[in-house]
């Protein structure tokens, strides 16, 4: 697809494991990389021509209050309404809000001890109902890592996982 050619020219913005970035700046495309269990979300609004991407790694920010607070988006709980807030900041709309999701993969062990990306896509889903918000597409679960890309021109979603890409 052209996305995956256009995000690695120049305006790419990379979004790092317990990262979130947001742009208003059309040659732009945000990517992250490593979706395992982790929970990769990307809120768009059309009208704004606002994009905004997250990479949380656990669900509950109450496991550790402190790296809460020094690291907000390592978590769902506390990472998403960030989102909310920053891509509101440059203009964006709740209601005309499109939002995708990658990751959760049962990665590290085999017989769903911690089910972490389980429990990440829960708590996010939780966030999602209590502000009357639908996901529009996803690509989650399974056993592999995955990398996801946001044109902000477009809002198009590509997922790149096993030598495939797809767009969500």
């Amino acid at each position: 697809m052209v996305m995956v050619s256009t995000a690695r020219m120049r305006g790419n913005i990379t979004v790092d494991i317990s990262d979130m970035k947001v742009s208003n700046r059309v040659g732009d495309v945000l990517v992250t990389y490593a979706l395992g269990s982790c929970l990769g979300v990307t809120m768009y609004d059309p009208v704004a021509c606002v994009a905004g991407m997250i990479h949380c790694m656990l669900p509950l920010s109450k496991v550790d209050p402190a790296k809460a607070a020094k690291m907000p988006y390592m978590f769902v709980d506390t990472g998403v309404p960030a989102l909310f807030k920053a891509i509101s900041e440059l203009g964006a709309q709740k209601d005309r809000l499109v939002v995708k999701v990658a990751g959760c993969a049962q990665i590290l062990n085999d017989n769903g001890l911690f089910k972490i990306g389980q429990r990440n896509y829960t708590v996010f889903r939780k966030i999602l109902w209590k502000n009357n918000i639908l996901i529009a597409g996803e690509h989650i679960g399974e056993s592999f890592s995955r990398t996801m890309f946001i044109d902000v021109a477009t809002g198009r979603v590509v997922i790149t996982a096993s030598g495939e890409e797809i767009e969500i």
